[in-house]
């Protein structure tokens, strides 16, 4: 199918090359056959001859004779078939000139292509093929160009909110302990009091720091995996014990629906990753007092896990929650403001794996779906 696909595409092409190369023989067979007639007639072609020499050149006839026998009759094989040599390599000449604009049009787009100027590639119908797929690489370049503008604006907006949103825990540690060490006297209830407040802006501080290092990272890293044999359902159940403290804060559950033998074959911390950003997403935008259900199972040689929380993403954000510095929540609260990457992470993570991840969002239900292979490639 594909060699037929590139016959098709060339078939313009080709016919006009065919074209050319006809009339290029049949200019070349016409002009042989002129000669030919035209050496028949001699007597003719040698009295014109003597003439032209005589007039032209002041000869007398007998030395306009005697040119004409020696240089010209005697040598007229050679003659011919010099003058057909170069009347077949001037008809090239045209030929190839006449091929060689397909050329001058595919570098004019090409040129295109590297100065990024906003004009249409345009070519001859023979190169209509070419000019649908520089136009479709145009447009590819045009949205990749386009993609890391937004995301490199995506991430300047990001460390300009975290470099303001650390001002406020900072103030507030300095603030908190400033009170501690004016007032060492201080009820020890009061103290206590403004010690879990200190901790807990200290702890959010903390947070965002780490964010920065994250989108370091995330520019300088190049994800590698060690792919082994895991045990997902220890994985799932370990990870949703590690967030019982924050979910159980806003009287959230995460519920494991997933069978106690189901493996899959993948980087354990990568995927740990992978499971941590969206188990930490659903805990941030899923409704208070509600139920997270993770499910996992077998479906030939992929494994499926879904988390399902109660609340929506808005359709026309839906597609692109992973993409790097994109943030839901644009108000940026300071409980829930991050940097925007731990889905376009996961998202890659992913890929490395020959899987794939995807959301959906209806019913005022939010479910994340993670592919992976059970097994590994053969």
């Amino acid at each position: 199918m594909k060699n037929k696909n590139k016959k098709t595409d060339y078939s313009r092409l080709i016919r006009k090359l065919y074209l050319y190369i006809f009339v290029t023989v049949t200019a070349a067979v016409g002009f042989v056959l002129f000669l030919r007639l035209f050496t028949q007639k001699q007597a003719a072609v040698g009295d014109w001859i003597v003439r032209f020499l005589e007039k032209s050149f002041h000869f007398d006839h007998q030395v306009a004779m005697d040119i004409y026998h020696y240089v010209i009759r005697n040598n007229m094989d050679i003659i011919i078939s010099v003058a057909i040599a170069i009347s077949f390599l001037i008809l090239c000449r045209v030929m190839l000139s006449k091929f060689a604009k397909y050329f001058d049009e595919v570098n004019a787009g090409i040129d295109i292509l590297i100065q990024n100027e906003d004009k249409p590639i345009e070519f001859s119908a023979e190169l209509e093929f070419m000019e649908q797929k520089l136009g479709t690489l145009k447009q590819t370049l045009e949205k990749r160009e386009q993609d890391a503008k937004l995301a490199e604006q995506r991430k300047n907006d990001v460390v300009l909110y975290l470099a303001h949103d650390i001002k406020t825990p900072l103030t507030s540690v300095i603030g908190y302990l400033s009170l501690l060490d004016e007032a060492p006297d201080m009820p020890a209830e009061q103290k206590a009091k403004y010690v879990n407040i200190t901790l807990s802006k200290a702890i959010r501080l903390e947070q965002l720091i780490d964010e920065f290092f994250e989108i370091t990272r995330y520019n300088l890293q190049t994800i590698t995996l060690t792919k082994k044999q895991i045990d997902l359902y220890y994985m799932l159940v370990q990870m949703a014990d590690e967030f019982y403290p924050q979910l159980a804060a806003n009287g959230k559950q995460a519920v494991i629906h997933a069978s106690e033998d189901l493996t899959v074959f993948g980087d354990p911390d990568k995927l740990a990753r992978v499971f941590n950003n969206i188990l930490k997403n659903a805990a941030a935008y899923s409704e208070a007092d509600s139920i997270i259900d993770i499910t996992a199972n077998l479906s030939g040689d992929v494994v499926s896990i879904v988390f399902k929380n109660a609340g929506s993403i808005p359709s026309d954000k839906l597609a692109a929650i992973f993409e790097k510095f994109y943030r839901l929540d644009e108000a940026r609260s300071s409980d829930t403001g991050g940097a925007g990457l731990g889905l376009a992470i996961a998202n890659e993570i992913i890929v490395q794996h020959g899987g794939r991840i995807y959301a959906d969002s209806k019913d005022n239900y939010t479910m994340f779906t993670v592919e992976l292979p059970a097994l590994p490639a053969s």
